[in-house]
């Protein structure tokens, strides 16, 4: 029996890729940089199944270049917004994500950066490296304490759930808005419209997915409802936030910080006016970037993708329709 075939647009961690060659004749993009639209075209040709990349758009067209046998996408991801799921689900191109796997090192993360935000960790090592450390003075690299500050989620799913949890540990205050999700027992979060939340929280951290409705959420308009002097944190997606507009109010000091791990582009342009800022961090899309968080992540794609391929259930699908049960 011949092996089926696969494209995979970019290395991913050993254990999932040796599950994939074992069984699969691979043909793998191993440049660091994703492929390029006609190199996508080109290699996803006669493909049984496709691993993704957020980085990789998943179109009808490149559906249509790999051929009517492709039965499986397998996003290397836990959001799937660069593919087409409408068009696949109309195929019955089973599509696949990585749930549940990135929330405890996503959540670490949003912590990370909402300390180091709030510490001026960032701007104080820069601070040491330049040679601008004389003495310690009491108002020296002031910040802004957590113990007993609101905490704002937008977004109250996995991650945003895990973040409300380890706020407890700094004995935060907790809000959160999230119209799809109510309290969860064992969680100290509180429901409240949008504007409660911008209007009362010391730290908005946004944890929703990219929708119609939340792209472009963070605005001029949303940013003028924050506290004086709060703090923005970004792990969901750059599109959600309207960069021009967090400029402003940043380079206004009407918000204190902010820190983002997702821009709109990615990457960032080095020029980016954004770039200039020193009370803004920017990390390179690395909430997930632990070894046996993205090991994980190999291994649950590969699963996914080898279901698809043996015209099984998918342990993750974003498209249960195609099954037709």
């Amino acid at each position: 029996m011949s092996r089926p075939t696969i494209f995979i647009t970019r290395l991913i961690p050993a254990p999932g890729l040796k599950l994939l060659e074992s069984t699969c004749d691979a043909d793998i993009w191993i440049d660091e940089l994703p492929p390029s639209r006609d190199v996508l075209l080109e290699r996803v040709q006669g493909a049984d199944g496709i691993l993704s990349l957020l980085t990789d758009k998943i179109d009808a067209e490149i559906m249509d270049a790999a051929g009517p046998q492709l039965k499986v996408i397998s996003n290397y991801a836990v959001g799937f917004d660069n593919i087409d799921i409408t068009t696949a689900t109309q195929r019955r191109i089973a599509v696949g994500n990585t749930p549940g796997v990135l929330t405890g090192a996503t959540a670490d993360f949003t912590f990370t950066l909402l300390m180091a935000a709030a510490r001026r960790l960032v701007e104080a090592e820069r601070y040491a490296r330049a040679g601008r450390w004389k003495t310690w003075g009491p108002s020296i690299l002031l910040g802004i304490d957590l113990s007993g500050a609101t905490l704002g989620l937008i977004g109250f799913g996995r991650i945003g759930q895990a973040v409300a949890r380890r706020a407890a540990g700094f004995d935060m205050r907790v809000l959160f808005h999230d119209p799809t999700t109510s309290p969860v027992e064992g969680i100290n979060a509180e429901p409240v419209d949008l504007d409660t939340l911008l209007r009362e929280s010391d730290f908005v951290s946004l944890h929703a997915p990219l929708t119609p409705q939340t792209r472009g959420l963070i605005n001029a308009g949303t940013l003028a409802k924050m506290k004086p002097g709060a703090i923005l944190v970004n792990t969901a997606r750059g599109a959600m936030i309207d960069q021009q507009a967090l400029y402003e109010a940043l380079q206004s000091r009407h918000l204190f910080a902010a820190a983002v791990d997702v821009t709109d582009p990615e990457p960032l342009p080095p020029d980016h006016p954004l770039y200039t800022l020193d009370n803004l961090i920017i990390a390179p899309h690395i909430a997930s970037a632990g070894i046996k968080t993205r090991e994980k992540m190999s291994v649950m794609a590969a699963e996914n993708l080898l279901a698809g391929l043996k015209g099984e259930h998918l342990p993750n699908c974003v498209n249960p329709q195609v099954y037709g049960d």
